[in-house]
């Protein structure tokens, strides 16, 4: 079995961490290069930043912030909001991300994926999903924040993706974002079932149970973490540790 990965994931408003649920209620956690250092310590796999508010003047700032990160970090880190261009994965790549994660625009512009796995590798490419699932059980992709209901279902989204040269998923559930119920182990699975590229699981983890669940239950190969490892309820060591013991491969420290 391959190691599944832990990665901590840290929203990043105005170069602050902070920290919501259901997409809503957002406060201020901390500085994002202090935590990427500890969770680094910890022996998290990758990192991820993801830009909430996404607007040309906090570009800098994220630049600023991924450059200070890529120079004591050396965990891949992945990047992500607000990404329009492929002048935009460029910025991020020289300044140490190691790959870029693309919601809204690819969604618009669905070339934009096959053009950066062209330029810079599917490897550095990720598809960021943010879905919901409907009343009637399908599941909608939204874009801008969670704010807009595209109508696109995620699964075809996803194949489509892989299709395009994407070369990983970034599956986050709206539904159970902040929830701390668990991860969307129905949605997580589906699109598993759907692509050959990892699938990372996001949105809704608030126990030790929930990692082990999220990988015995699906085909997940990465689980991301926000709340819980921010607020210092558990740290990437005791996840890792736990996974052992339900014997489930992790990359040793």
């Amino acid at each position: 079995m391959l190691a599944k990965r832990i990665i901590p994931c840290l929203d990043v408003r105005d170069g602050k961490v902070v920290k919501g649920v259901n997409f809503v209620g957002i406060k201020e956690v901390g500085d994002p290069v202090d935590y990427a250092i500890l969770y680094d310590k910890q022996g998290a796999d990758e990192i991820v930043f993801l830009d909430i508010t996404a607007s040309h003047e906090g570009r800098s700032t994220m630049v600023d912030v991924v450059r200070r990160t890529a120079e004591k970090v050396f965990v891949p880190l992945t990047v992500g909001g607000g990404i329009r261009s492929i002048d935009d994965f460029r910025t991020l790549l020289r300044c140490g991300a190691d790959k870029v994660a693309v919601n809204s625009a690819a969604v618009k512009n669905p070339q934009l994926l096959k053009e950066a796995a062209d330029i810079f590798g599917s490897q550095c490419v990720v598809l960021a999903i943010d879905g919901r699932r409907m009343d009637d059980g399908s599941y909608h992709v939204y874009i801008n924040g969670g704010r807009i209901d595209t109508g696109i279902d995620v699964l075809w989204w996803a194949q489509e993706a892989e299709r395009l040269g994407c070369g990983e998923i970034l599956l986050t559930s709206m539904n159970a974002d902040g929830t701390k119920e668990g991860y969307d182990l129905a949605m997580t699975e589906a699109v598993c079932q759907q692509v050959s590229i990892p699938v990372i699981a996001s949105g809704g983890c608030g126990s030790l149970k929930d990692f082990v669940d999220v990988f015995n239950q699906t085909s997940a190969d990465a689980a991301l973490v926000a709340s819980l490892f921010h607020f210092g309820q558990l740290t990437v060591n005791d996840v890792k540790d736990y996974l052992r013991q339900n014997h489930i491969a992790v990359r040793s420290v």
